[in-house]
């Protein structure tokens, strides 16, 4: 195979950002500080939802976008932002997008109508759209091929832990000051980042193709309105037309681009890609482990909330855990990658992720933090297996002039599978709580009985105002809630169980090679084995061009 490390000789503007160890290090440093304020910033809101409500008189629905605006507009500029950061500087794409997020986040802060709280998400979001593909795709242009893969699995354990990080900030904040002291530090980080990041050297390729416009436009729009109806999956239903109508366009118009990519001179992203199994293996794995890990984090939040009645900081301690394994993991994956294999990783970390999964079914009414701490950690420990090596695996595939696009294909699908875990977890919940609980309501109030069956939070709420019947009320809640809960986590373990069926017959293992059945029917011939791995080879194969 060839190296694609570019040497310093070789070299455009990104000449000395790889020249020391020390001038890598620190930019690992950087790097792994904009991620970290990126995801965050996805979840910091999350424990002030509550406050926010009683703050803005917020409805439900823009309760929701105050976490969903930011999501949805990080998700659909990602492509574009990582191939402007390609061809006109990755170090300008991350000072650029660092500053655009310090002004959308600050803005909630000093303009404080839902509407505007909105409207300074979705800005954040555009500046992290900028700032995620350029922190990966500076490492792997800055390192050499033989040190790359522990600098991406240091970013990855950064990336994977920074919900927790998120919660746990948003915590500590809320327990001191109020909600909007969550907004001015993240505005604050970013401004700070954003003095680091001048110190890192310059990284662009001369030779880097043009922004393919027409196909950012078109990828831009597929992605959003796919994410968008996934979003809208858990309050509809997905047979809502708005959700189905919203998938079906977004798959359209991603065929559109598609087609228009594959007869480019140069395209955005090179579709003939996904046909490398290295490549489209992490594209998918990345996707089961977001959607597991957000899956979790939606489903968990409310559980030691409304269940074990955690306060806003106990609840981000109580998440804290959950990083160790997926960071010491992430980090060791260049030792444990090259000696199993990517498929054999995989395989096993989504078996692990299954069975923390299906463990979460011990869980009842009066389970303690310790029975909910080891399944926590199991699935942690499958997700941590996983992380570092589905992104070397896409950015391996990619030559470094397209770094930046490698590593927004690599965060889209971070963010697609985010939003797809709360969609199918939060919509089995939904479901299934209102089937339980809303035949045992017979004998409450009308007035009661419809906010009780829209969610667990509510039926508290009204628990609490009713007197006498409040206690019957919020128990049967809470063993609807639990019922509903242990459906989303058997649908979340079996997604993963599916999922390590597919890696076991599709993933290249430790020899670069397919599974001889899966190559000869990719090859679409029946010949022996030599014929299949001929056919293999004369694709594009991972690292090389």
């Amino acid at each position: 195979m060839v190296d694609t490390f570019v040497r310093p000789d070789q070299r455009t503007d990104a000449v000395s950002i790889g020249d020391s160890p020390r001038a890598r290090t620190w930019t690992l440093a950087v790097a792994c500080m904009g991620v970290g304020l990126v995801v965050a910033s996805m979840t910091s809101l999350n424990t002030a939802l509550s406050d926010l409500a009683v703050a803005t008189a917020a409805t439900q629905t823009q309760l929701t976008w105050f976490v969903d605006g930011y999501t949805l507009a990080l998700a659909c500029l990602l492509l574009p932002a990582g191939a402007i950061g390609d061809r006109y500087g990755r170090r300008g794409a991350l000072l650029t997008g660092l500053l655009i997020f310090a002004l959308g986040s600050v803005a909630p802060a000093i303009f404080q109508a839902p509407q505007q709280i909105i409207a300074g998400r979705a800005v954040a979001g555009v500046g992290a759209a900028f700032v995620m593909p350029a922190t990966l795709s500076l490492l792997t242009v800055a390192y050499p091929k033989d040190q790359r893969i522990k600098a991406v699995g240091i970013w990855a354990g950064v990336a994977g832990s920074g919900g927790v990080l998120g919660m746990l900030g948003s915590g500590v904040l809320l327990h001191f000051w109020g909600w909007h002291s969550i907004f001015w530090s993240l505005a604050i980080a970013g401004v700070v980042i954003f003095g680091l990041g001048c110190t890192v050297s310059p990284s662009r390729d001369n030779d880097a193709p043009r922004v393919d416009w027409p196909g950012a436009v078109l990828i831009g729009a597929a992605v959003a309105i796919s994410v968008f109806a996934i979003l809208q999956a858990p309050e509809r239903g997905w047979s809502d037309p708005l959700v189905w109508g919203g998938l079906v366009a977004g798959a359209v118009i991603a065929a559109v681009f598609g087609i228009i990519e594959f007869r480019g001179k140069k395209p955005l992203l090179d579709v003939r890609l996904f046909g490398d199994p290295a490549f489209a293996t992490g594209v998918g794995s990345i996707v089961i482990l977001f959607a597991a890990t957000f899956g979790f984090f939606y489903l968990g939040i409310q559980y030691v909330q409304q269940i074990m009645g955690y306060s806003p900081i106990m609840t981000a301690l109580a998440f804290g855990p959950f990083m160790v394994p997926l960071g010491i993991l992430s980090a060791l994956s260049f030792w444990y990658v090259p000696k199993l294999g990517l498929r054999l990783v995989l395989f096993v970390g989504t078996v692990v992720m299954a069975i923390g999964f299906a463990c979460m079914q011990g869980l009842d009414l009066n389970s303690t933090y310790l029975d909910l701490g080891w399944p926590s950690l199991i699935l942690a420990t499958g997700i941590g297996i996983c992380t570092a090596p589905t992104t070397s695996a896409i950015m391996g595939a990619v030559p470094d002039e397209k770094q930046g696009v490698a590593s927004a294909v690599n965060d889209a699908a971070r963010e697609v599978g985010g939003a797809l875990g709360i969609a199918v977890a939060g919509s089995i919940l939904a479901g299934r709580y209102s089937q339980e609980l809303a035949p045992q309501l017979a004998g409450f109030p009308e007035a009661v009985r419809g906010p009780a069956a829209d969610s667990l939070a509510k039926a508290i709420e009204v628990a609490n105002k009713l007197g006498p019947q409040g206690n019957q009320l919020a128990e049967l809640a809470k063993t609807a809630f639990m019922t509903a809960m242990h459906a989303s986590t058997i649908a979340m373990a079996v997604i993963a169980g599916i999922a390590a069926v597919l890696i076991g017959l599709w993933a290249p293992g430790r020899d670069g090679k397919q599974l001889r059945l899966v190559r000869r029917m990719v090859v679409g011939r029946a010949a022996d084995g030599e014929s299949a791995l001929t056919g293999h080879q004369n694709r594009v194969p991972v690292n090389s061009r």
